[in-house]
């Protein structure tokens, strides 16, 4: 969705519940509950009033509660602490940690399928293990990626001038339609492969189709015919303990 032109307006507080408003040049108000802690967001159209946006929100507060009673009952990984034998995921398959100390650059490898090294110097703080550990997704990711636009922006029809990966709070990947710009959640490296493919062509469809309305999802169809799958597989993923850094 294009994040030019935005409005942000205050939050407002609805039967005990925050929601934030973002008013966009649209026609149609959407609302959204977003990851980790069930974040009730409204786009709405700039003409809307905020009675206009209560009422609507009001007229869906038993699914809003439905959707946050789902993230609060949905598993949360631990706290990673960047030690032996700790669990960590690359797209989708669960390695066991083995930190080396030895002197020299920072460097992480897949030593076989079941165990990621990470080589640091000694006495390497958890954070700074963290931050290599972090750097070598992004790196992963951004391996991965050029295949598939090269697969997918034909198909679809449509090609992105500039595409990058940064943490984000509440979604799995984002874009400025104006621009074309497309980013995506450093968390898809730990997701399987299928899963950054949709959140991929998911961004792209929307530079044909801003909403998620049924012309958006007939797209979805029809390019990707089993995108829930893994929609489903993102939704139902364990959340991370660790906040996300939103777009």
């Amino acid at each position: 969705m294009s994040t030019s032109n935005l409005i942000k307006a205050p939050d407002i507080i609805i039967r005990d519940i925050p929601v934030q408003v973002v008013r966009k040049p649209i026609k149609h108000l959407h609302l959204g509950v977003y990851p980790p802690d069930g974040q009730v967001r409204v786009s709405a159209p700039a003409h809307l009033t905020d009675d206009n946006i209560r009422l609507a929100v009001i007229s869906r507060l038993s699914w809003i509660k439905k959707q946050q009673a789902t993230f609060t009952a949905q598993p949360r990984q631990s706290a990673r602490e960047m030690v032996n034998g700790e669990s960590h995921y690359v797209f989708g398959q669960r390695y066991r940690l083995e930190v080396i100390e030895r002197r020299g650059r920072h460097e992480v490898h897949l030593k076989n399928h079941y165990t990621l090294q990470l080589l640091v110097n000694p006495d390497t703080t958890q954070a700074n293990r963290d931050r290599a550990l972090k750097a070598w997704y992004r790196q992963q990711l951004k391996d991965r990626i050029p295949a598939l636009l090269e697969k997918w922006e034909p198909l679809i029809g449509q090609s992105a001038s500039a595409w990058g990966v940064k943490k984000m709070k509440t979604k799995w990947g984002s874009c400025n339609i104006q621009q074309r710009r497309i980013w995506l959640n450093l968390e898809l490296a730990k997701k399987p492969v299928e899963c950054l493919e949709y959140v991929l062509v998911h961004e792209l469809v929307h530079f044909l189709e801003r909403t998620h309305g049924d012309r958006f999802q007939a797209l979805m169809d029809q390019f990707l015919p089993h995108w829930q799958l893994s929609r489903d597989t993102l939704n139902g993923a364990p959340l991370s303990e660790e906040k996300w850094i939103s777009e």
